[in-house]
């Protein structure tokens, strides 16, 4: 577990973009089973993709379009373990990835970011990426 002083300015980074920080696997059970829309869920983390190109590329994104989510959600890895697990469930078949971004609609997974896919790319790159998942699903 990391120490929240250390992790609270990266959980700012989403939160204060409008993101809904989900802490317990009932929170993102209670949203993902009975949402009905489109839900944007990033696992974030403390590690440079996620500081350098999920997060920047994910606020980006929000910011540039008129094509929304209607819920922004996160999760953190290696802090809000329960909730992490629970939004993990919810990505299979996908294997455990943080960073990682999943875009649901009425609950279902529709498409996945996983880390291998932020990693050597910069927040431009994914934000583009999102900019055209969100045309296709929002």
């Amino acid at each position: 577990m990391y120490p929240e002083p250390l992790v609270a300015p990266m959980r700012a980074d989403l939160t204060s973009a409008g993101f809904t920080e989900f802490k317990t696997a009932e929170e993102v059970d209670n949203h993902l089973k009975s949402h009905k829309g489109t839900t944007l869920l990033v696992i974030n983390s403390v590690c440079g993709c996620a500081a350098g190109a999920a997060r920047p590329g994910v606020r980006w994104a929000i910011e540039q379009t008129a094509k929304k989510p209607d819920n922004l959600a996160t999760v953190f890895a290696g802090v809000d373990k329960e909730a992490v697990a629970k939004a993990r469930e919810y990505t299979l078949p996908y294997p455990p990835s943080s960073p990682s971004i999943a875009l649901f609609k009425d609950g279902e997974l529709v498409h996945f970011v996983e880390r291998h896919h932020i990693e050597g790319r910069n927040a431009e790159m994914i934000g583009n990426h999102l900019l055209e998942v969100f045309e296709e699903y929002c």
